[in-house]
């Protein structure tokens, strides 16, 4: 779709332009608060838009709409809400920025090494500006790409973002617009890509003014978060368009490198060309205009590849998906956790499954939805799946909140570590991960409605009880976000230093080696030994060869491998002292003749690259 017009308000020489869809309202006019208090009316076009030009509106000045003479709201496209969700909007010339990045083109994908971060809780002042002088540290760990937890305006100042109301303007308290292009510039001059994670299946619950404009919302279904987008019924032209011009904007006006999507399996469109093909068609078709690297990543509990299968194959053509069955795969094999989802899981063959085609559940039934699940993918490929052993959901999700560095030991720790970056899929960490963070990640919220904060608290403590926990604390609490803020000072004291070290030495490990970064799923071998508890894999890529074994056992296991005739060194063994271990005990050299036995430790992570006639 094209447009001759932009939604929202754009300033330029002394005057603005705005354009809003209000199909609902008879009349539609500007009532500019500030610099002076005056109402502007706009002009009815076709299909329910309405727009003017009014001069001396300038970069700064409030303004909010005002549907038929009565109803005032602020701009549903605002770029700027500084007096946050009921305040009036503010026009922002988001091109007043001096960029510095112009050479910078991205990256690609098999390079992205992924940090999940939420900008309130991971510095002290919980602002976008001050994670920059914090990318040094992450780029020393080995970091390529941070990913921001959504930054859309949200109602009061904590919030874990999903509960956007504004999606094009940035946080009030996060700093606003100019800020996240500031950070953004930082990164792209450190060499670091940016994902951002946007949300279009839905809108929270405080601040939403939405239906007083138009038809965004269905009733023909329904989400977990309250009534469904109106992505296919009538208006839905004008929907998709406001969130495919959101998405743009934050390529075109905040140089994001990829779109993270959120739970695109609450988005229901039974349109011809869904939104989400059309909104990847787009993002990558601006991207090749630009000459730059820029993703669409989704987060899907489907199992189904259409999401990330090609569009000339009937697929969205979207660049990856979370996979969540890895994690779960991994998370019941380290805790032993069988309750909600993880009853599917717990078996070493679990595992295997996810390696090999990205998902555990292709079609096989699952006990927890009591029916088939997943169908295999068409095209298996590494870089179409994100893994990960922790990330927002999977901590905050429970009652207590806790992360596997306050609950599992340090032996698992690694061993987890070594299972996400060495797959042969994208790596995503979640901020602490790395040096065993043991701070909780809690559900919190700020909202002003007293009435809407007790019902979300009620709704929480039902869901989470429901998964068989209990102590939820009470999101609206302040106490409940600052003590889910990181504390920094422990990655440099004891075992957490030594943990950050493992870290960054799988991911050099991971960049050194073709085997491990450039590796395809039809390029390995796969064996479980599950009465051992072990995992065996075989990668290679061109001559580049890496057997890699993982035992999920607390206690030292003997096995027999397969392991090709060749010489074969040692690269990394979890338990060498270096990392805190009992001592190695395997060899630093293998000369294999089809086949080795070696005794195991618990929780073992251990590499062999092949070694070739010239070494290696």
């Amino acid at each position: 779709m094209k447009y001759k017009f932009a939604l929202g308000a754009y300033p330029a020489e002394n005057q603005c332009f705005f354009y809003v869809w209000a199909p609902k309202a008879n009349s539609v006019a500007v009532h500019l608060v500030s610099p002076h208090d005056k109402l502007f009316p706009l002009t009815k076009g076709k299909r329910g838009y309405y727009f003017g030009k009014i001069e001396g509106v300038e970069h700064g000045s409030k303004y909010y709409f005002l549907l038929d003479k009565k109803i005032e709201c602020p701009d549903p496209a605002s770029r700027y809400q500084p007096e946050g969700v009921h305040g009036p909007s503010e026009v922002v010339n988001t091109f007043l920025y001096k960029w510095s990045d112009q050479r910078w083109s991205g990256l690609k994908k098999r390079d992205l090494i992924l940090y999940e971060l939420h900008v309130g809780t991971y510095t002290a002042n919980g602002t976008l500006e001050a994670l920059i002088p914090c990318l040094d540290r992450l780029i020393d760990l080995g970091i390529t790409a941070i990913e921001l937890m959504p930054v859309g305006q949200f109602p009061g100042s904590r919030n874990w973002g999903y509960d956007v109301v504004y999606p094009y303007a940035v946080q009030n308290t996060y700093g606003g617009p100019e800020s996240l292009q500031k950070l953004v510039d930082a990164c792209h001059g450190k060499g670091l890509a940016v994902v951002l994670d946007t949300v279009y299946n839905h809108f929270g619950p405080e601040g939403n003014y939405l239906g007083n404009f138009g038809y965004y919302f269905t009733k023909r279904y329904h989400t977990p978060w309250g009534p469904a987008i109106n992505f296919d019924g009538p208006g839905s032209d004008e929907v998709k368009r406001f969130y495919i011009e959101n998405a743009l904007m934050w390529i075109n006006e905040f140089h994001i490198d990829g779109l993270r999507l959120d739970a695109i399996h609450e988005i229901e469109d039974r349109s011809a060309i869904p939104f989400l093909e059309e909104l990847a068609e787009v993002i990558h078709r601006q991207a090749k205009r630009l000459g730059r690297h820029i993703y669409v990543f989704a987060e899907s509990d489907l199992n189904d590849d259409r999401v990330i299968r090609p569009r000339t194959l009937s697929g969205f053509g979207l660049d990856a998906q979370w996979s969540d069955d890895f994690h779960h795969s991994l998370q019941t094999l380290v805790t032993g956790e069988q309750r909600g989802y993880y009853r599917d899981f717990g078996m070493m063959e679990h595992i295997a499954r996810s390696f090999r085609t990205g998902y555990t559940y292709t079609g096989q039934y699952s006990l927890f939805r009591q029916r088939r699940h997943g169908r295999n993918p068409v095209l298996p490929d590494a870089s179409k799946f994100i893994v990960f052993a922790q990330n927002h959901d999977q901590v905050g999700n429970q009652g207590q909140s806790k992360r596997t560095g306050a609950t599992v030991p340090f032996g698992a720790l690694k061993l987890i570590a070594g299972v996400v970056i060495l797959a042969p899929f994208l790596s995503l960490l979640f901020m602490g991960e790395e040096y065993g963070e043991t701070a909780p990640f809690h559900f919190f919220t700020d909202y002003s409605d007293p009435v809407l904060a007790k019902a979300v608290f009620k709704g929480r403590k039902k869901e989470i009880s429901a998964k068989g926990k209990n102590g939820v604390p009470d999101p609206q609490d302040a106490a409940t976000f600052f003590i889910s803020h990181l504390d920094h000072r422990l990655f440099r004291c004891g075992k957490h230093s030594i943990l950050f070290e493992f870290y960054r030495n799988l991911i050099l490990l991971r960049k050194e080696l073709p085997a491990i970064n450039e590796s395809n799923l039809q390029d390995q071998e796969i064996i479980t030994f599950e009465k051992e508890r072990m995992l065996y894999l075989r990668r290679w890529y061109g001559s580049s060869e890496v057997s890699t074994v993982f035992t999920f056992s607390e206690k030292s296991v003997a096995v027999d491998l397969p392991l090709p005739p060749e010489k074969w060194l040692c690269r990394l063994d979890s338990a060498d002292k270096r990392w805190l271990g009992d001592g190695n005990t395997t060899p630093v050299i293998l000369h294999s003749n089809g086949g080795v036995s070696l005794c195991l430790p618990p929780w073992a992570c251990i590499l062999y690259e092949k070694v070739n006639e010239d070494g290696i």
